[in-house]
């Protein structure tokens, strides 16, 4: 998946279309010129349009930025702070390589001189923190929470019930879990925002569903099950992992709180940068070390989670899909989801296979098919089927993380996370 790097682009205030990184005289080629030899008509005396084509030629060589904002006028008029036009002009491919044909330094002082070169009839807004600010914060935060709080009662309440009770406590738990968590994604720092959103919600139903019962089910199918439906109890035929979904479902709240930290970091950064190159390098041991604590966070939780259920801690499997899903948010947050759906779905598709090829194995000829799921399982459990799929994913949407949200595109767009 090395060329996941190419599929997304951030939302800009520009119109589509990608920089091309033209010189000075090509821009100076397309500004719109009369035809030659021929004087203004509406003008008494005026030179014939030969001399002053060459006349605007001149002064547009002299001054190269003015093709660039004519290039680029919604966004300059848009724009309520150079870094916003950094952003836009980095997001159509110019380089601080390209600034330096517009005899500018870096593409941040480019985008100050054409910010303080916009006509404007007032005064643009200035980006100011409101004091609405922590009260929307606060918000967003007691959301994060309602997710594993959620998630913990009926956990509670499916351990308590017997018979029938307890299929209807799995059905409306889960149900209400996902209900809350979607609404706790779209708020604060996990919001896709004003983007159209991709769907994504079928591939992260299917990887959680897995996570609770994959891992049961698959085992009962190597030994020619399953004989039962799951009963929710975690020492059934079919057993229930809780504690990894739990776990899952408690790390919304860092998960939020460590994608606020980044967005607020990197934001300041971007102000304080002087060069994009600059920028990403400082970046990315943000990006990172925000990574590092939500896995740190994610760890602890599984700890707690499996001692208060009395279940074996499911670190490898948990940390992989909680990694998955953490940088699959976060990219779309900030604008890319064409890799997380990518990943998302060839996870899920990933793991559907392994079950469908062992169910598969039992029709005549075609027992091999399970050889490779039932070798892996054999070596390491059923658990290294999600660890090893989600893993990849998670590392490849790592990967891509490093070279899409260490942009100044990701962090200076109007619609960015906070």
């Amino acid at each position: 998946m090395s060329g996941l790097g190419e599929l997304d682009h951030p939302g800009t205030p520009t119109s589509p279309g990608a920089w091309d990184a033209r010189s000075e005289e090509s821009l100076v080629a397309e500004t719109d010129v009369p035809d030659p030899g021929v004087a203004d008509p509406d003008v008494p005396g005026s030179a014939p349009a030969t001399e002053r084509r060459h006349s605007t030629a001149r002064r547009t060589a002299v001054d190269p930025v003015k093709a660039l904002m004519h290039r680029h006028r919604e966004l300059c008029e848009r724009a309520v702070d150079p870094l916003e036009i950094a952003a836009g002009l980095e997001a159509h491919g110019v380089t601080d390589r390209t600034a330096a044909r517009f005899r500018h330094r870096d593409v941040f002082s480019l985008a100050e001189e054409m910010y303080a070169r916009v006509p404007r009839d007032g005064d643009a807004p200035a980006r100011t923190t409101t004091p609405s600010v922590l009260r929307v914060r606060a918000d967003w935060a007691l959301l994060a929470l309602l997710p594993g709080a959620l998630c913990a009662a009926a956990v509670t309440a499916l351990r308590l019930a017997e018979g029938q009770a307890r299929l209807i406590v799995a059905v409306v738990g889960a149900l209400a879990v996902a209900v809350v968590l979607r609404v706790a994604v779209s708020r604060g720092p996990l919001r896709i925002g004003d983007r159209r959103p991709r769907p994504t919600a079928p591939w992260v139903c299917w990887l959680i569903a897995y996570a609770a019962l994959g891992d049961g089910l698959l085992r009962a199918a190597l030994a020619d099950g399953p004989h039962a439906l799951p009963t929710g109890s975690p020492d059934g035929a079919w057993p229930l992992a809780a504690a990894g979904v739990l776990a899952l479902a408690l790390s919304c709240a860092p998960a939020a709180g460590c994608a606020h930290l980044f967005a607020a970091r990197a934001r300041r950064r971007l102000a304080a940068s002087r060069g994009l190159e600059e920028y990403a390098t400082s970046v990315q041991p943000l990006l990172l070390g925000t990574f590092a604590l939500f896995l740190a966070s994610l760890a602890a939780l599984a700890a707690l989670s499996g001692a208060a259920l009395d279940e074996p801690a499911t670190y490898p499997q948990v940390l992989a899909l909680g990694a998955l899903l953490l940088l699959a948010r976060l990219l779309a947050a900030h604008g890319f989801t064409h890799a997380p759906v990518a990943v998302l779905g060839a996870a899920a598709t990933a793991e559907a296979v392994a079950l469908a090829s062992v169910f598969a194995a039992r029709l005549p000829g075609c027992g091999f098919l399970a050889t490779p799921v039932d070798s892996l399982v054999t070596a390491w459990g059923p658990g290294a089927v999600p660890t090893l799929v989600c893993g990849v994913g998670a590392l490849t949407l790592l990967i891509h993380s490093s070279r899409t949200l260490t942009r100044a595109s990701a962090h200076a767009t109007p619609d960015a996370p906070c």
